[in-house]
């Protein structure tokens, strides 16, 4: 089995506990308003590799790892392709690699249940938390991001959960206060992440001539950070 492939990052610090060596996966279902990677959306834009060939690539870098590092597969959404990100997985837990799965959880079927009895951890992107955000700026329904949250609870399978914070969308109190309920109602998410919203991705929007939705909404001051960071781990 071959998978489409986006691009690799040998020694990613941010994508996972410890060192990772992550895989960008190619193709999305979604078209996030705050997207930093529009150039993983078609399936086009990708390079075909076995999940042997991923393998190899990533014991170079194992000796980083540590207890805490391993690998991780990112995207766009790699639910897309979770036949061969299963593939992938269940070769590097023959080889000792610990597997984490970044995603929006926008997808649930037989083959995403399979893949998830391999995975380590998911890092799980709650982008808002209400359903009319989900449907104007996301394009697919909160619930079936929630409903992939509950078969996470249910089989207690670590996740971190991680939200871009958007000024004037999610930058809020009320925000904060239902994502920390989430938080508190699924003993399964062990950690929250709240990332603060860029817009470096503005140059692969230019190259690829198409519109950055969010272009005029401003980055989040540090202070509104360090306040939504204090509210979540009060």
């Amino acid at each position: 089995m071959k998978g489409y492939i986006n691009s690799f990052q040998s020694l990613g610090a941010l994508d996972g506990p410890g060192i990772r060596f992550v895989v960008f996966m190619q193709g999305c279902n979604l078209r996030c308003g705050c997207c930093h990677n529009p150039d993983t959306w078609d399936y086009s834009g990708g390079k075909e590799f076995s999940a042997s060939e991923i393998v190899g690539k990533a014991k170079r870098y194992k000796e980083y790892f540590g207890k805490d590092g391993g690998i991780t597969v990112s995207g766009g959404e790699p639910l897309l392709q979770a036949e061969f990100v299963y593939e992938l997985f269940q070769l590097c837990k023959a080889e000792g690699i610990n597997t984490c799965l970044d995603t929006s959880g926008s997808i649930m079927d037989d083959s995403v249940r399979k893949l998830l009895t391999v995975t380590d951890r998911v890092l799980l992107d709650i982008k808002y938390t209400n359903e009319n955000d989900y449907q104007k700026h996301v394009g697919c329904s909160y619930t079936s991001v929630l409903e992939f949250l509950d078969f996470l609870n249910k089989n207690q399978i670590p996740v971190t959960l991680r939200q871009v914070i958007i000024p004037t969308l999610n930058d809020n109190e009320e925000n904060i206060a239902l994502l920390k309920a989430l938080k508190e109602s699924n003993t399964c998410i062990d950690k929250t992440e709240l990332l603060p919203f860029k817009k470096i991705c503005q140059v692969k929007y230019d190259k690829l001539k198409i519109e950055f939705p969010f272009s005029a909404i401003p980055e989040p001051k540090a202070d509104t950070m360090d306040k939504l960071n204090n509210l979540i781990n009060i």
